[in-house]
């Protein structure tokens, strides 16, 4: 008998522990080299764990166990094959003459043969891709009541988004003159749950919660807060957007002027886009803008690199392609490294007012809210305009007040105004 060992690998330098988050192939069964076999979770992605050889799958580890790197996962029996892949007997040479003449009548037969491979033998079939899988698990959908539209039959996450659990609630609709109060009553309290369920946090969970916590307490954060008039930002999208998309093919947003205008700021005040490290303060001539990215698994923030070097279709074209990665669950451990300073916009979700979390080990993140059209007063008049509260969260280990309000300050003087960001004034 000859065995294989499946460990977990290095995943990145980072990373020293992981969840098994599912098997993909059950106990037992075989196995073909490169086939993956398990799911691992880390604190920034799913992963898809291969066989280093074909041969019966032996389970070791049990799903939802943390692992190390390094820990026995399961083991792979090579001496045992595939069905249909055994040495010919000796019997089976001695009727060579038989076979042959089967061999012919089935291919004479417009009809497949038993053996022969098809789509629906596929371990795949069925089976849901990792982003997939978390939103099944989240909308309490069993993978098996669905049919995958992927490659090989896979369940794909557009199949786990248009999923709907299906639930039968069988009541006959009495008429009014044959149900008294107390059947009506007793009818209703059926309806009524007071089930729980407890399920284990995923690994991307359990870090996110493990950093929020850290940042509370092992920051000195504070919040200062201001509002911004966006008039000028949306009367300069109006007016330049169909030739912005017809160049670059790509619509300008707001995220990528708002982060234009901080990594402006960061670069006027570089204590804002600095980190303690040690006993040490860190600056940086750059501006690595990290952008909070909503995911069925969680919030990510991978970073766009030296923003204030870039063009503002740059700048979309990055944020587009981290934000797809994002959702489909694709990201790098490269793409998820670094960033000195971070933007969040809770306002996609209606959001008016919030606090965010600085995102460790930087120093500052800005939260963008909804835009709302209030009354304000301009030169002695009241008007209607579209207005922001933005908030800046800071380590007062690092930034100072004054400088936190500053910094606030400046970036909504060029969100007033935006050709000065274009002219860099």
């Amino acid at each position: 008998m000859s065995i294989i060992e499946m460990k977990v690998p290095t995943i990145g330098e980072s990373i020293t522990e992981v969840t098994l988050s599912q098997w993909l192939v059950p106990d037992g069964a075989y196995v073909k080299i490169d086939q993956p076999i398990c799911e691992f979770e880390s604190d920034k992605a799913t992963l898809e764990f291969p066989a280093e050889a074909s041969g019966k799958l032996i389970h070791v580890a049990s799903e939802n166990d943390d692992l190390e790197i390094g820990a026995l996962v399961a083991k792979i029996d090579t001496s045992v094959q595939e069905e249909g892949e055994k040495e010919v007997s000796t019997t089976e040479q001695e009727d060579k003459s038989d076979a042959k003449r089967e061999k012919s009548e089935a291919e004479s037969s417009p009809q497949k043969s038993a053996q022969e491979p098809t789509p629906e033998d596929h371990y795949a079939k069925g089976h849901p891709s990792p982003a997939a899988s978390k939103i099944l698990r989240e909308k309490e959908i069993d993978p098996d009541t669905l049919q995958g539209t992927g490659k090989d039959g896979r369940i794909t996450r557009e199949d786990a988004i248009k999923a709907e659990k299906k639930t039968e609630v069988a009541i006959d609709k009495p008429t009014r003159e044959s149900v008294s109060i107390n059947e009506n009553y007793s009818r209703s309290s059926q309806l009524i749950s007071r089930s729980i369920r407890r399920e284990k946090m995923s690994r991307m969970r359990r870090t996110i919660a493990s950093r929020l916590v850290s940042a509370k307490n092992n920051t000195a954060m504070l919040t200062t807060f201001n509002e911004v008039d966006l008039f000028e930002v949306m009367e300069f999208r109006k007016k330049y957007q169909d030739r912005f998309v017809e160049k670059h093919g790509i619509k300008l947003g707001f995220m990528s002027i708002f982060a234009k205008a901080c990594a402006k700021v960061l670069m006027e005040m570089p204590e804002v886009n600095a980190m303690i490290d040690g006993t040490d303060l860190v600056y940086h001539d750059y501006a690595d803008i990290s952008i909070a990215i909503s995911t069925p698994n969680g919030l990510v923030v991978p970073p766009v690199h030296n923003v204030e070097s870039l063009d503002f279709h740059e700048i979309e074209y990055k944020i587009k392609a981290l934000a797809d990665k994002a959702r489909k669950g694709t990201l790098t451990l490269e793409e998820m490294k670094g960033g000195t300073f971070t933007i969040t916009n809770g306002g996609i979700f209606g959001s008016m007012l919030s606090t965010p979390i600085i995102n460790e080990p930087q120093s500052a993140i800005l939260g963008m809210h909804n835009i709302v059209e209030r009354p304000v007063v301009i030169g002695g008049q009241v008007v209607v305009r579209p207005m922001m509260y933005l908030a800046l969260s800071y380590d007062h280990r690092v930034i100072d007040g004054s400088s936190s309000v500053t910094f606030l300050v400046k970036v909504k003087k060029l969100l007033e105004d935006p050709v000065t960001l274009l002219l860099d004034l």
